[in-house]
């Protein structure tokens, strides 16, 4: 079978979301979203950049794309042993987390996708800076990556960090698609002895029948019973490439929900200002494994450990600790700040935390909470005799001192200049439970929407959360600063009838996605598009 690659798809017309194809939404594409599916009616509106647009090479050029580090992956359907339950899910390659992709800031990542799906995909890349063709949002940077077929993503990888990577195709980051993307600094600061990656989940795929998509169509009932065309529930992984898209406004069927039911009702957590989450998982996993069968890290006492943490969650955010130590933030998001000792961290989807511990003699449980959901999954330190802490343990550290990232400062020489902003952007995160029809200003996500920004702008982003629950918010392209001096992020927790105000520089052209990092809020419609102004 004949596999297209990156620029045999570009060349198909990749002013995919700009003035190219969805202008066109009266002819091929009818007005549908990246699924097949109504977006409305509007054509994107004219004078943005697009994805293939000279601004973006500009942009990519000015980043001096250095040596190139190649990667082949495949995604393909496998089965995965979570420790004591083998289920079969999506993945890439035959791992959980996928495999690791290290590189060195400076080079250019050239990552062949195979996919051997049965549906399209794609790959984001969270929490970089990148060119924007490159980004990985079918329907807006690209088309999606039919079965059978590649794509070749190569971008300049400019700054050093802990990163991962995920579909951005339907609810498939919720199965096994996801692995981390680690950065590292020609120029480290850090001293430390051993780095330890820890990738923390929950889990619900292959499990009694249930699959991310019965999930959400579960979900999308609301809690009054509601079907999902009522609901308004969207499910834009249905399959459909870009280029081969219906005419109609014909959806596709829904699948219908299996298994027991996961919808969660009464789990709360008060650093999460109320309802902790949506879906009741069965399994919580640390590097991929449940607490019944543990991964174990190999250490000495008196080692200085490096743990890179990612919450590669669909529903979950996790306090995580590891028994019998402090730990020392020295990063969030890929970005340092000033060091800060804590007893435990909360993660929100999305988020990542670098922190350093000196390991002392014996065996210690590092254990993630879902927070307000009273499970949790468990890895294990060991640098010494001794018997393996049970999976129930909840280690004192978790009931400590709980740093959050309001609480941080971002080190001096990330620092964002001091700047009052010429633009700010408010953002209503809207909707609820009872008819599951998450939004943003009251609409469900819409690929022609635009939020106009300019190159060289100070731009903020209020988040009004108007919602009763928290919601992990997160900016494609760009790293925002929280207000005071506060670290730099690309993913934040806005918890309910709160606003949480933050602050970018718009320095990197194209059309970006701002959306909830809960995958369920984000198909329900939790999305938007920031969109640059072409220059006069």
């Amino acid at each position: 079978m004949r596999t297209p690659n990156r620029r045999a798809v570009l060349g198909a017309g990749l002013a995919i979301a700009g003035t190219g194809l969805l202008n066109a939404c009266s002819g091929s594409m009818s007005g549908m979203d990246h699924s097949g599916h109504d977006a409305g009616s509007s054509a994107a509106p004219e004078g943005y950049v697009t994805p293939d647009g000279q601004e973006v090479a500009d942009g990519e050029a000015k980043r001096k794309p250095g040596p190139q580090r190649k990667v082949k992956l495949t995604a393909v359907e496998t089965p995965l042993d979570l420790g004591g339950r083998t289920v079969r899910s999506w993945a890439y390659g035959d791992r959980l987390p996928g495999q690791e992709v290290r590189v060195t800031a400076g080079d250019t990542l050239a990552l062949t996708l195979a996919n051997h799906l049965p549906q399209t995909t794609s790959i984001h890349w969270h929490g970089l800076a990148m060119r924007n063709d490159m980004d990985g949002v079918p329907g807006l940077t690209q088309r999606g990556i039919k079965p059978g077929a590649s794509f070749d993503y190569r971008f300049a990888v400019t700054h050093p960090g802990t990163y991962w990577f995920h579909p951005h195709s339907g609810v498939q980051q919720d199965r096994g698609l996801y692995a981390p993307l680690i950065v590292e600094d020609p120029k480290e600061p850090l001293q430390y002895d051993k780095e330890w990656v820890v990738v923390l989940d929950d889990w619900v795929d292959g499990v009694d029948g249930t699959t991310p998509d019965t999930v959400l169509a579960e979900l999308s009932k609301g809690m009054g019973g509601m079907d999902m065309d009522d609901s308004g529930g969207m499910d834009h992984g249905s399959g459909h490439d870009m280029g081969t898209m219906s005419t109609t406004t014909e959806k596709a069927p829904s699948p219908k929900p299996s298994g027991p039911p996961r919808m969660m009702m009464g789990a709360t957590s008060t650093l999460l200002g109320g309802d902790a989450g949506d879906v009741a998982y069965p399994y919580y996993l640390v590097n991929g494994r449940t607490s019944h069968d543990p991964q174990t890290f190999q250490a000495k006492p008196g080692d200085r450990i490096r743990l890179r943490i990612i919450n590669a969650g669909g529903d979950t955010a996790f306090r995580i600790a590891l028994g019998g130590h402090a730990m020392t933030i020295t990063h969030t998001d890929g970005f340092p700040v000033e060091h800060a000792t804590t007893d435990a961290l909360l993660l929100g989807m999305g988020e990542r935390y670098d922190v350093l511990v000196t390991a002392k003699d014996g065996v210690f449980p590092l254990t993630a909470l879902a927070e307000g959901k009273l499970q949790n999954g468990m890895a294990i330190l060991r640098t010494g005799a001794g018997a393996a802490p049970t999976p129930s343990v909840r280690p004192k550290e978790l009931s400590g001192k709980v740093l959050r990232a309001g609480q941080l400062k971002a080190a001096d020489v990330v620092r964002l200049k001091a700047g009052k902003p010429d633009r700010t952007l408010e953002l209503k995160l809207t909707g609820g439970m009872a008819k599951y029809d998450w939004a943003i200003n009251g609409k469900k996500y819409d690929p022609a929407q635009r939020h106009p920004v300019r190159s060289g702008e100070r731009v903020r982003l209020s988040f009004v959360n108007d919602t009763e629950m928290w919601h992990p918010m997160h900016l494609h392209g760009h790293t925002f600063a929280l207000a005071d001096g506060g670290p730099r992020k690309d993913t934040a927790i806005v918890l309910p009838g709160k606003t949480l105000d933050v602050d970018f520089d718009a320095d990197n052209p194209g059309l970006w996605m701002i959306h909830c990092h809960n995958v369920y809020h984000a198909e329900s419609g939790m999305m938007t598009v920031l969109g640059y102004r072409k220059q006069a």
